[in-house]
């Protein structure tokens, strides 16, 4: 993982750009402050999965096991 200052970045973007495509992540960094974070689409994927579950093994150890209809009917009441 690199970091780089915002100054910079904004000099390299495109160079950055070719770096995160080979897999790189890249840390911006403002008065050495994380400000933000760019990095492979496939790994967001993957990270927002991992946590996703993460979050379902949390619920689950909270309420319990459900039945289908308990999730369906979940599932419906949080489109209205």
């Amino acid at each position: 993982m690199q970091s780089i200052q915002a100054s910079e970045a904004k000099t390299r973007f495109l160079s950055l750009l070719d770096e995160v495509e080979r897999g790189e992540t890249i840390i911006i960094t403002r008065h050495g402050k994380q400000i933000a974070r760019i990095q492979p689409e496939r790994e967001f994927d993957a990270e927002r999965a991992k946590q996703a579950f993460e979050q379902i093994r949390e619920l689950r150890k909270r309420i319990g096991s459900m039945t289908v209809e308990e999730i369906l009917a979940a599932r419906d009441e949080g489109r209205r």
